[in-house]
């Protein structure tokens, strides 16, 4: 293979009470990669097109992942790689995911498949950590592994692929400004009392319960976030209204994407989805800031080879 062009998703961490474990891929929304072989050695990032993003393959996730993967599956030539980014940076719905995880996938198939799926989130990771100083797998491992996922250890790498019950639609909302997750971790707290942390595990073993049980009902009972959403919700505009709209409008239950400023909403079906789509809307009609929506089903295999062009 000499060439190979990747579809990469975006992604919601967290959902709600899975704080760095809990994460999902989109069907709808992602970037595109195209790596090529090279006959000089190394990583060249020779366009970005879509946003402003370093070339320098030491400062792009992208290029700082496919040198991790290349530290252990060494390759006598070396890759070209042309980045067409639709997912906004910091727009909370797993921009850097895609551009580490997308490109140690495409490098991985062009060498044979030498490295397996842990492997590629592990490498991944190292983009995420160069964003965001810590290396976090919530939004790598659904894109590598597909749909609903717990990454139950970072060390050594243990993914869990849970189950997408049918009908289970995503809708986002991303009001067009940018957090870092950097920032967004900075107004966390160090310590979580007690109770909190009980009633957050409680949640997160019935979210995963409820995605085998095909439960809708426990599904948004267990859409609450104990830990995190407190602090972060004063960052991202409208926070509490856009979530008040959605679980009047049918939601099973709303929260913030990853670091934000996105937020999505979970429903039963494509016809609540859109209704709720509308009101998140509404919300933002008389603001000055523009906003992005999205509804999509959950993607239930990452990322994927496409023709290329």
């Amino acid at each position: 293979m000499e060439k190979i062009r990747v579809f990469c998703p975006a992604s919601v961490a967290n959902v709600s009470c899975g704080f760095d474990v809990l994460g999902f891929c989109l069907k709808e929304v992602g970037d595109e990669i195209i790596i090529r072989k090279s006959k000089q050695k190394g990583v060249k990032i020779i366009s970005v097109e879509g946003h402003r993003l370093p070339s320098d393959p030491r400062k792009n996730v992208a290029g700082i992942a496919i040198n991790s993967f290349l530290n252990k599956y060494p390759s006598n030539f070396g890759f070209e790689i042309e980045i067409i980014k639709r997912i906004k940076p910091g727009s909370g719905i797993g921009s850097s995911a895609a551009s580490s995880a997308g490109a140690v996938f495409g490098v991985n198939k062009i060498l044979g498949d030498p490295a397996t799926k842990d492997d590629l989130i592990k490498f991944a990771m190292e983009g995420e950590k160069f964003v965001s100083g810590k290396a976090i797998p919530d939004n790598v491992s659904p894109l590598i592994y597909g749909g609903f996922t717990l990454t139950r250890s970072i060390d050594p790498i243990d993914v869990i692929k849970l189950p997408i019950p049918n009908e289970l639609v995503a809708v986002i909302i991303h009001p067009q400004i940018e957090i870092k997750t950097l920032h967004s971790r900075e107004v966390l707290k160090e310590n979580v009392p007690m109770e909190l942390a009980i009633k957050q595990s409680a949640n997160l073993a019935g979210m995963v319960s409820g995605l085998y049980k095909n439960d809708y009902d426990l599904i948004s009972k267990c859409l609450v976030d104990e830990i995190v959403e407190p602090h972060r919700s004063s960052l991202i505009p409208e926070f509490y209204k856009l979530k008040d709209v959605a679980n009047k409008a049918g939601a099973l239950g709303c929260g913030i994407s990853g670091s934000g400023p996105s937020v999505f909403a979970l429903t039963k079906g494509n016809e609540i989805a859109k209704r709720v789509a509308d009101e998140m809307k509404k919300v933002f009609k008389n603001h000055d800031i523009g906003i992005q929506c999205y509804i999509s089903k959950i993607n239930p295999n990452g990322i994927k080879i496409i023709p290329s062009k």
